[in-house]
């Protein structure tokens, strides 16, 4: 990240000294860092709320039976955890909030996880293997359903919104697959293992003193407790929650000639989050759960992560703010869509390439400009639509998550997700050319 951030900062300033863009680089500066400090109190609301579902999880036992349920997989992903530790119910949570597309809970879970596994790291300061590989199916853009790239492309016209639901879950699943390969083939070389690190480094060293980073409570897993009288009240609720989304969907059949999935979105969209929060807290009370101190005693975290985050938060973007601003990101483009248009990645869609690792909010602007100029339904419209919905704000991942547990060194993840990120491109881009070429 140190290279990272250097090359951003440099490349801005020399770039816009020549093309005069000077004032530009530095409202965005201002700009970036005011907005910053404002998505880390958002943040903090997140985090606060979903830190307080996790505990409610966590003490019904739902998290010990999610985590004994994939021991197989996380056994041969994540060997160096120990089996039941907080830190695999807390990665559970995440890659599940993740694929149900609900970003804003993942979020927190994730943060929580990068605690958990930073109790486990011997070596302050450096991040581990497991921590890299984490990040890495974070930003490989674990998602089962975009739609939210649905619903845009509905509001454009697009004739099949709902057209890139699979390309966009093969996209997904192999570029999560590569990643995950990938990242365990770099950390396997000579340069990247960790027996070559060296000795715990002093907290003079790191800036990673006791004081900065105080322990979390720990996520116990408690063994669930056989249901009652409750579970039957739950039940009850259950149906009639089911039926009055029954009945909310009474006249969707009348709405023109869209397709199941297109009459569905809304639907999905508005409803997933209520019906998650209130499947929580039935599970809570039908296991004789004290839902509400539950709740409040792993919410407490919640601000305290937010406000750690901010210096990591301005750094990454006001960096990527500028080099936006300057026009970087324009030459880059140029200079690179000759080439790349060789091999089926038309320059139209390498806006949409280049900013997706960097800014979610500029990615969704410059996906949105494209398709009102190329339209929803053309090649490069398609294109730019699984490039949003396939990947993540690589960039914005490595700082936020490694700023909470204050990694100063890296190793290979910039080069694991990054790698990861250009094959996840080139099957985006293969994926586009097979189904709508």
């Amino acid at each position: 990240m140190n290279v990272v951030f250097f090359v951003l900062i440099l490349s801005s300033v020399l770039v816009a000294a020549f093309n005069g863009q000077m004032p530009a680089v530095t409202k965005a500066s201002i700009d970036s860092a005011k907005t910053a400090v404002e998505l880390a109190l958002a943040l903090a609301g997140q985090m606060t709320l979903w830190l307080g579902f996790m505990g409610v999880l966590r003490e019904s036992g739902v998290l010990a039976s999610l985590v004994r349920g994939l021991t197989p997989l996380t056994r041969r992903l994540f060997p160096e955890i120990p089996a039941e530790h907080p830190a695999l119910s807390a990665m559970v949570m995440n890659f599940a909030t993740n694929i149900l597309g609900l970003g804003n809970a993942a979020t927190p879970f994730g943060l929580k996880a990068m605690h958990e596994l930073n109790q486990l790291n011997k070596h302050k300061g450096i991040a581990t293997n497991s921590m890299v590989l984490f990040l890495v199916i974070n930003t490989s853009g674990l998602a089962l359903l975009p739609l939210g790239v649905v619903a845009i492309r509905a509001s454009l016209g697009s004739a099949d919104p709902g057209g890139i639901i699979l390309p966009s879950l093969m996209g997904t699943f192999f570029a999560t697959l590569i990643a995950v390969l990938l990242c365990k083939f770099i950390e396997r070389l000579p340069l990247f293992s960790e027996k070559k690190l060296p000795p715990n480094p002093t907290p003079t060293e790191t800036g990673n003193s006791p004081a900065a980073t105080p322990p979390l409570p720990e996520l116990i897993l408690k063994e669930s407790q056989p249901p009652s009288w409750r579970t039957w009240f739950v039940l009850a609720i259950a149906l009639a929650v089911g039926w009055a989304f029954l009945l909310s969907l009474g006249d969707v059949g009348a709405v023109g000639e869209l397709s199941a999935i297109e009459r569905l979105r809304p639907y999905l969209s508005s409803w997933l989050l209520p019906l998650l929060m209130l499947s929580i807290v039935c599970l809570g009370f039908s296991r004789r759960i004290h839902v509400y101190e539950a709740f409040i005693t792993s919410a407490k975290e919640g601000f305290q992560l937010s406000v750690s985050l901010i210096p990591y938060l301005v750094a990454i973007l006001v960096a990527v703010g500028m080099f936006r601003a300057s026009g970087a990101l324009d030459f880059l483009i140029g200079v690179a869509g000759p080439w790349t248009g060789r091999v089926g990645l038309p320059a139209e869609a390498l806006p949409m390439a280049f900013t997706r690792p960097l800014s979610a909010s500029g990615a969704l602007a410059i996906m949105m400009d494209t398709m009102k100029q190329h339209g929803p339904d053309s090649l490069i419209g398609y294109m730019v639509s699984l490039i949003n919905g396939s990947s993540e704000t690589t960039f914005y991942v490595l700082a936020v998550y490694f700023g909470s547990v204050h990694i100063a060194k890296t190793r290979h993840a910039v080069l694991a997700c990054m790698s990861a990120d250009v094959f996840s491109l080139g099957v985006t881009v293969f994926l586009t050319h097979l189904f709508f070429g």
